[in-house]
């Protein structure tokens, strides 16, 4: 039988392995120099002022979700269409959570319906804390448009960048935090690049920054003191209640060696996307970003609602394990909000019933990414 293939998979070489190595035979496995330097050096990539690394994308959210004093009473609102943690980050605070549409044929949060709901709500006076962002397989939001309805508003903004990282929006880098007060990016294996497991916050706003860095390690803060006594180097004080969601060096020494082939990784994701549509064009596609370009975490194709979980089955049976990238977060057991709310969403519908993620890494050959093609057109 032909190989299994993913619809995601890491690429790791050599430099790679030799930088976990070096750290590990260093003085410091956490809380050393590779951490600050994955920082600087992602926070430069994408021009952003600040930058934060912990643990993974979900800690990344929440503590975006804290420093912005989201909390119980609040309501953050999340597109239907994501993985749960863009509720959960809002949930762990305490706040409620809402929905909003998506677009049928992208995924990302529609703007019309963000429009419309503000209207409700602001005449009900029951405008969000916070609205979460979601760049769905690395396509770009409009982000100007949501900016230009949520600021004036004093509504904050989270990107969900977890799929984006090497995206772009009106000639700027996904995480420079041009139109939003936070981005979150996500060093999963299966992401742009990865870090094993990690995370980092963006924001161009010191105290967010600060904020998000004393909530990453405890609440704990070496810096800025709160009485005027002095005392030796030793000295720490926890100043609120924070959480252990630092970064290890091991994990920042591997993430700043994949950071510096992102740009390469991201070509490789963009030219199979495009010999994917070449190749299948009677598929409907994933739309194209008009003001940017997608990193395309994820190639996502539409098939007959009719046909799709047909189509599923057949291909895992041929060893090519391709995925739903998502069903809607609604729908999940633990919102428990009711079939017959289902209606309310006929853009998130209409996604989940029809889209598939095909394989799609920088590993992926052109002979294994023929297999693929040829499969589905038997199948179609």
């Amino acid at each position: 039988m032909s190989k299994p293939l993913f619809y995601g998979k890491q690429h790791i070489s050599q430099n790679d392995v030799d930088a976990v190595l070096d750290t590990l035979k260093s003085d410091f496995l956490t809380q050393g120099p590779k951490v600050k330097q994955f920082e600087e050096a992602l926070r430069t990539k994408v021009t952003a002022d600040y930058a934060v690394a912990c643990s993974n994308g979900t800690a990344a959210l929440h503590l975006a979700c804290l420093s912005l004093g989201v909390g119980v009473g609040d309501e953050v609102w999340v597109p239907a269409i994501s993985f749960v943690a863009s509720a959960n980050c809002a949930l762990y605070t305490g706040a409620t959570v809402s929905f909003l549409d998506v677009e049928p044929l992208s995924g990302n949060l529609c703007v019309d319906d963000l429009s419309k709901k503000l209207a409700r709500a602001a005449e009900q006076n029951r405008l969000p804390k916070a609205v979460v962002v979601v760049h769905m397989a690395g396509l770009p939001c409009d982000m100007q448009a949501i900016a230009n309805l949520c600021r004036p508003l004093g509504i904050a903004i989270i990107e969900d960048a977890a799929h984006a990282l090497g995206s772009t929006y009106i000639n700027q880098a996904i995480g420079a935090c041009q139109y939003s007060d936070i981005t979150t990016f996500s060093f999963h294996p299966v992401k742009s690049i990865t870090s094993a497991e990690g995370g980092m916050v963006l924001t161009n706003n010191p105290e967010l920054a600060q904020k998000i860095r004393t909530l990453c390690s405890h609440g704990i803060s070496k810096t800025n003191f709160t009485t005027d006594t002095q005392y030796p180097s030793w000295y720490y004080e926890q100043q609120e209640l924070g959480y252990n969601y630092r970064l290890s060096d091991l994990h920042a020494a591997l993430g700043l060696s994949q950071l510096d082939k992102l740009d390469d990784f991201v070509h490789q994701r963009q030219a199979l996307a495009s010999r994917y549509k070449q190749a299948l064009a009677e598929l409907t596609w994933q739309t194209s970003p008009t003001r940017g370009s997608s990193a395309f975490h994820l190639a996502i194709a539409f098939f007959p609602k009719d046909r799709r979980d047909q189509i599923y089955l057949a291909l895992k049976e041929q060893g090519i394990h391709c995925q739903l990238h998502y069903m809607p977060i609604y729908r999940q057991p633990y919102h428990d909000v009711g079939a017959t709310n289902y209606v309310r969403f006929p853009g998130a519908e209409a996604y989940f019933s029809t889209a598939l993620s095909l394989p799609l890494f920088p590993d992926l050959t052109h002979n294994d990414q023929d297999r693929v093609i040829e499969a589905i057109k038997e199948l179609i």
